[in-house]
């Protein structure tokens, strides 16, 4: 007698697949379950391309549930055929393909394989040895090295199980382009959104907590992402007294610190002693010790940082207790330790490739966080051009090429031909700059395509 838990789960499977725009044209949708979970038949049921045969070995990626006894754990999972790759190769090394399912895999219960192009490596065996997988051993063995990204269900009929259940098939239909429908892609969509372990925060927060903890924060991201305006906001947030510079090629350690400067007013040459900003923020944080204060940084890296910082770079640790060590910042000024109302938050634009690295010092002393283009909610953001740009990033991107998206300030703006000019004259030339200089090559088509609809203007012209 058919196993009547499996047979409920597959009818939710394949009415889901169908919301979600599939069709028995669009994939072949293999049951190797038989009459119940067999472990040594290797019982699994999903769905494969529509040109592999309905049993027996098949190739590329398909989207698989083995099943589990009754209060047993199952597992939902992306897995390549034992025959390997066919036509899915490709796929296989778009970074987004990764992503997609890196999102709504919970990695305490879940594996996301590195490389979606690997199917010689196994799962680790802190996943494929778990005691609550016991069960399904024999089965975990046959396909380990197949998995890209899998979960623990621990019930498909409840809640949870069959939120995660629709996520992974949401996933798998976007990527083999199910849905032809608005009904269908908003399902999707829907589906993914509800199991997404990126949860949208208000960068404010998260930058405030941040700083709270750690007093000297670098806000990092490509132009357009908010770091000076977050960094602002923060700094206002503390009611406390703010001091704003910006770095550039030549700022100087006279320039931040101290040094002289001549006297332009004088009718004979006369040079003076003149404190830079970060004098004057460190004397007014130890003479009003109850106000907070803070120093914005912005483009720090900019700047040649060892010559600016000269050797007050040693007192920025947070966690710095006064010591017997006394640093002499100018002749009449020496301090032990940077007071605790002492703040600084310094930007840095990751797409400004000319730069060179941050040393490392300043890494260790400073806490990083970067900031990710996001949609926001406003009447002058054009959501749908933002939509294209990230998709095209997320999809193509590499790690290194993802801090050079552009953030949500380029899709803001008063109107439709603003926005229009905004792509022509910044956008477009900034992806053609990418491209020439051999950055996001995958993603060329996709660029071109987009400007091509949107502006009438190629790429390669």
């Amino acid at each position: 007698m058919p196993n009547e838990k499996i047979e409920r789960v597959i009818a939710f499977v394949q009415e889901t697949a169908e919301k979600f725009g599939g069709s028995p044209g669009s994939y072949v949708f293999r049951n190797n379950v038989q009459n119940g979970p067999d472990d040594e038949n290797r019982a699994y049921f999903g769905f494969v391309q529509p040109d592999e045969p309905p049993s027996g070995a098949y190739h590329d990626f398909s989207l698989i549930l083995i099943p589990g006894d009754a209060g047993q754990k199952w597992i939902v999972g992306l897995a390549v055929g034992s025959s390997g790759f066919k036509n899915d190769f490709e796929l296989a090394t778009f970074p987004g393909l990764r992503r997609l399912f890196a999102k709504i895999v919970d990695v305490e219960n879940g594996f996301c394989k590195s490389d979606f192009s690997d199917i010689e490596t196994k799962l680790p065996n802190t996943f494929a040895r778990r005691p609550d997988l016991q069960h399904l051993s024999n089965t975990i063995d046959h396909y380990s090295k197949f998995f890209s990204a899998c979960q623990i269900i621990d019930d498909p009929e409840n809640e949870d199980g069959r939120r995660i259940v629709s996520a992974f098939l949401a996933a798998y239909a976007r990527t083999r382009d199910w849905p032809s429908s608005q009904a269908g892609r908003t399902a999707v969509e829907s589906a993914l959104r509800a199991c997404s372990r990126v949860e949208a925060d208000d960068p404010v927060n998260s930058v405030k907590a941040l700083l709270m903890e750690r007093r000297f924060i670098v806000l990092q991201g490509a132009p357009g992402t908010g770091k000076t305006r977050a960094a602002k906001l923060v700094a206002e947030s503390l009611n406390g007294k703010i001091f704003f510079t910006q770095f550039h090629a030549e700022t100087s350690y006279s320039d931040f610190v101290h040094g002289i400067a001549p006297d332009t007013e004088s009718n004979t040459l006369i040079y003076q002693k003149k404190s830079g900003i970060l004098i004057r923020a460190l004397r007014f944080a130890f003479e009003n010790f109850h106000a907070n204060t803070v120093l914005i940084i912005d483009e720090i890296n900019r700047a040649n940082l060892s010559n600016v910082l000269g050797p007050v770079f040693y007192l920025f640790e947070h966690k710095m207790e006064k010591s017997h060590v006394e640093i002499e910042i100018t002749p009449r000024f020496s301090i032990k330790e940077i007071p605790k109302n002492f703040y600084v938050i310094a930007t840095m634009n990751t797409a400004d490739r000319s730069l060179a690295v941050v040393d490392f010092a300043l890494r260790r002393r400073f806490a990083w966080q970067t900031l990710r283009p996001t949609a926001i909610n406003s009447e002058q953001f054009f959501k749908d051009d933002f939509d294209a740009f990230d998709e095209i990033f997320s999809w193509y991107a590499t790690s290194d090429e993802l801090s050079l998206q552009p953030g949500q300030g380029y899709f803001i703006a008063s109107t439709s031909d603003e926005m229009t000019n905004r792509i022509r004259y910044e956008l477009f030339p900034l992806i053609k700059e990418y491209l020439q200089e051999g950055l996001l090559r995958s993603a060329k088509e996709e660029f071109n395509s987009y400007f091509q609809k949107r502006i009438d203007q190629s790429l390669f012209d």
